[in-house]
């Protein structure tokens, strides 16, 4: 099946708006809810592209987008959460910016889709997720993903990247302002293996599944060729950026209490719940799906992190020689 018209939650992100670009590229009319549509004024130069402004959790809300698209796409996530009430939390619970992000949406997105007789959806989770999982953000991403492969009478696939890659990210981006401004980097959890993917992948993963039957009732993990740990690539984002610096790596009881403190701090760089996530790798078990050849880190990440004017090289020059 073709499919002419496509509505993105979450499309206004980083992922999001790859996804929407290449939605476009192909002539899919894209429908992006914003809460706030100028939050999503970069998506509104894309020809095909439509954005509205809506609460998708508010009630009915998402029944009336959903009505009159042939797909859903869900590319809604949040890296942390406020804390719930002490005493209704058990081992398994989870913060309510997580129940209503990662478990309350995709529900919702079911009953929406089931309502409307909307058949097909892609949805984005992480690797690493499970229901014992040590963090909220994990465990809260396995409840939302098991919820749409439960619903067998849609036509459900998933996605799970590793962390993801481009020039709009937060990750190599946040790591360049430190090196940036700071003398040296405490990395916390230094050994966690990651395999960054680059979001132009993650997109033309999910356009591929879009119109592929045989990806219905389908999990596929998504990563890069090669498997990195933090702080190689907290080095690697010296090095590109010309920054000498002294990276060194905290021990696990250190990387705790750093999370603890900018817990705390404003813009919340680190939780511990980002901490317990980094216990679990995020790696692949097997190989990129639909024959795609995912791109190399090092073959992106200095189109949009690297100097690029002659004065700004030196520094980089000067890193690599070591002076």
């Amino acid at each position: 099946m073709r499919f002419e018209n496509v509505l993105v939650v979450g499309g206004s992100g980083f992922i999001g708006r790859h996804v929407c670009a290449a939605l476009a590229a192909e002539s899919v009319d894209v429908t992006v809810p914003s809460r706030r549509r100028e939050r999503a004024k970069h998506l509104i130069l894309l020809p095909t592209v439509d954005v509205v402004e809506a609460d998708v959790l508010a009630p009915g809300v998402l029944e009336r987008l959903v009505a009159g698209h042939q797909a859903v796409i869900n590319l809604v996530g949040v890296l942390y959460s406020r804390r719930g009430r002490r005493d209704e939390r058990g081992p398994n619970d989870y913060g309510p910016d997580f129940a209503r992000m990662h478990v309350e949406l995709p529900q919702a997105i079911v009953a929406a889709c089931r309502a409307k007789g909307v058949k097909r959806i892609l949805h984005v989770s992480a690797l690493g997720v499970s229901p014992g999982a040590p963090s909220e953000y994990l465990r809260s991403k396995a409840i939302g993903e098991q919820a749409l492969l439960a619903a067998d009478d849609l036509h459900v696939t998933v996605f799970r990247p590793s962390v993801v890659f481009g020039p709009e990210d937060r990750f190599l981006n946040n790591f360049a302002l430190f090196a940036r401004l700071l003398p040296l980097f405490a990395v916390p959890c230094p050994d966690t293996r990651f395999q960054p993917v680059y979001v132009g992948d993650v997109a033309h993963a999910m356009l591929r599944a879009l119109d592929d039957s045989l990806a219905h009732g389908k999990a596929y993990e998504l990563c890069g060729p090669r498997q990195y740990s933090l702080k190689e690539l907290v080095e690697y984002v010296c090095q590109l950026t010309g920054h000498r610096r002294i990276v060194f790596g905290l021990s696990d009881r250190m990387s705790y209490w750093q999370a603890a403190f900018l817990e705390r701090m404003p813009g919340r760089l680190m939780t511990r719940d980002n901490y317990r996530s980094m216990q679990v790798p995020s790696v692949c078990s097997g190989t990129f799906p639909f024959g795609i050849e995912p791109h190399p880190l090092e073959a992106v990440a200095p189109t949009y992190l690297a100097p690029t004017q002659p004065r700004e090289r030196y520094p980089r020059l000067r890193w690599r020689a070591r002076r």
